[in-house]
């Protein structure tokens, strides 16, 4: 066994996929196994598929972002398999080595904590390398988090835009969210519950804080809640109630309307013309082309790059 790996009991595991992976019980096309993406529940242990559970309990490992949660949820069905750890940490190194497994004709599923692998969770090198050595990768749908979120959210969901987790530098984070500003469709972002007032913060400080958004936490779980208001309004109610700040957030927010917002935009704008510019003259250009305020610029310039010059702002 390989590091990280964990010894599989039969009990629970169908004879049919123990070896040759014919888990739809057809003929395979090759002798090279299969790499199923399994999606698994984002709370509720109700939501898995009948088709996730025969997959688990018919590959021959299991890699898993943390194998004592799948462990759990195998244990919960009555299922056994052979895991091994696959997170952002290691699946670099372990790539590979699953490569190679299914290239000798073993069956692997990869599995996330929660939800669908690759959004935002584990998985890509993995799925990429396997299509690279054209060996079958096959999707097996179920729960995901952002999907979830905005089924009920009440927002337009014809066109949106999944973000991922937000950087953590207020700084980075700004400048982040300037990037989709114009962006006409509904925004959609994980965040970290200590994180999501000063996220909120910034969203209303880069969209614009009367923008409709809609506040999502521990979906599918006991304290399922989806808060909806505009993005100032839902600041100070995660300002005001702790409850607000736990568990796990999905952030929605409506997209534009009007086209860019002068303010983002105006920072975006400062920012590359900072780079050959003295920044008085990098404020003034950008507020002349985008309509922002040139001393709201001059000043978010100055916390950026620290003191200017003599001579200063007009």
């Amino acid at each position: 066994q390989g590091e990280g790996e964990e010894g599989a009991c039969a009990r629970g595991v169908p004879e049919h996929g123990r070896r040759g992976g014919r888990v739809s019980g057809g003929k395979r096309l090759s002798e090279s196994g299969v790499l199923y993406v399994v999606a698994t529940p984002i709370g509720n242990l109700g939501d898995v598929t009948e088709r996730a559970l025969q997959v688990l309990g018919s590959v021959d490992l299991i890699a898993a972002e943390d194998t004592r949660h799948t462990r759990r949820l195998l244990a919960h069905y009555g299922l056994a398999a052979r895991l091994l750890s696959c997170h952002e940490h290691n699946e670099a190194q372990i790539t590979p080595g699953l490569v190679e497994r299914l290239a000798a004709g073993e069956d692997v599923a990869l599995v996330a904590d929660a939800g669908t692998p690759l959004v935002s969770d584990p998985g890509f090198p993995l799925v990429r390398a396997v299509r690279a050595a054209g060996i079958r990768v096959v999707p097996v749908p179920g729960p995901n988090a952002a999907i979830c979120a905005l089924s009920a959210a009440g927002l337009p969901s014809d066109r949106f835009l999944f973000l991922g987790f937000p950087p953590r530098g207020r700084d980075r984070r700004r400048d982040w969210l300037a990037g989709v500003a114009a962006e006409p469709g509904t925004l959609i972002l994980y965040e970290a519950a200590n994180r999501a007032l000063p996220t909120l913060e910034d969203l209303a400080s880069a969209l614009g804080g009367g923008r409709r958004a809609v506040l999502a936490r521990e979906l599918t779980k006991r304290f399922e809640t989806l808060l909806d208001g505009t993005l100032d309004a839902l600041a100070e109610r995660v300002r005001a109630d702790a409850d607000q700040r736990r568990g796990e957030l999905v952030i929605l927010v409506e997209g534009s309307r009007d086209g860019p917002v002068p303010e983002a935009e105006g920072e975006r704008v400062l920012r590359i013309l900072a780079e050959q510019l003295p920044l008085k003259q990098a404020a003034a250009l950008a507020a002349e082309i985008t309509g922002a305020k040139k001393n709201r610029l001059y000043e978010l310039g100055l916390r950026s790059h620290g003191s200017p010059p003599a001579g200063g702002s007009d």
